[in-house]
């Protein structure tokens, strides 16, 4: 079985009446390689009449982001041409690569009735050989997310990338990422094998866990050793949990804003071609 090395809280980091709690980084803990930064929004309720999500327009490269919907909305843009909007259950893929701007907002129904919001974005980082991919999005509703059931349908995971008992995962993931989103009944349990030498993703997004003998709450992130493969998982409330694993690049990691990349003088290029218009161009 795994040892954990610690577990760490996330900080309450609010953005603008964003209700927003942030794992990584934190002063803490600046990255589980390939995870780079996780955002939890909410949970709280918006009011009819609001002012929705704030992100606005803004750039990326060097990483992917993925956008996990557990209540209300998201109304995606970017300058690569796509657009959606994703409800509750569904999942957002894009990859920022060499460059794009985007915008995730709120649609305009939920800006008029309001409702429940609650929305978590992991960034995940690229390979230097992937950094200046060309930039792709992927937007999916509940119903096109494979789920798998355990322990009596105690446990129901969402298969979000990676493969699980032969079934494959909504996304594809050009890293060989897994994710999942595991929804815990009280007094369930669930036994998962990975590889030694890759990274675990474990964080609470609800109720409580134990892992391995040691207990993890809501808006906590687990980070753990590479010395087994075994985790026992078990809840004693009705719990939520973001569970991933990855082989870490081992490479170094240079971020500034919206950018990822290996070297100060790559963010620095990143920051010219933004300006230059190289990310693509952004219409209303």
């Amino acid at each position: 079985m795994r040892t954990i090395k610690k577990v760490y809280p996330a900080v309450y980091s609010p953005i603008a009446d964003l209700v927003t709690y942030r794992a990584l980084p934190t002063q803490h803990v600046d990255y589980i390689d390939p995870f780079l930064f996780l955002n939890h929004h909410g949970p709280q309720v918006y009011r009819p009449n609001n002012q929705g999500l704030p992100f606005g327009p803004h750039p990326h490269r060097g990483m992917e982001t993925v956008t996990f919907i557990l209540e209300g909305d998201i109304a995606h843009k970017d300058s690569s041409g796509h657009e959606s909007v994703i409800k509750a259950g569904g999942i957002q893929w894009m990859r920022a690569g060499r460059g794009l701007i985007h915008a995730e907002v709120s649609s305009d129904e939920f800006m008029k009735s309001g409702g429940d919001l609650e929305i978590l974005q992991l960034w995940v980082n690229l390979p230097a050989k992937l950094k200046m991919a060309e930039p792709y999005y992927v937007g999916k509703q509940k119903d096109e997310i494979p789920s798998l059931t355990f322990n009596e349908g105690k446990v129901t995971l969402n298969l979000i990338s990676g493969e699980l008992e032969g079934t494959k995962g909504a996304f594809e993931s050009s890293t060989g990422i897994f994710l999942s989103t595991v929804y815990f009944k009280a007094e369930a349990k669930l036994s998962v094998n990975i590889p030694q030498d890759y990274n675990v993703f474990f964080y609470v997004i609800k109720g409580e866990l134990n892992v391995n003998g040691t207990s993890v709450k809501a808006l906590h992130l687990a980070e753990f050793d590479n010395d087994g493969s075994a985790l026992t998982i078990a809840s004693g409330v009705d719990s939520i949990l973001l569970l991933g694993h990855a082989k870490p690049f081992n490479e170094p990691v240079v971020s500034q804003g919206p950018f990822v990349m290996n070297t100060q003088q790559e963010i620095m290029e990143a920051y010219q071609d933004y300006r230059m218009g190289k990310f693509g161009t952004w219409e209303e």
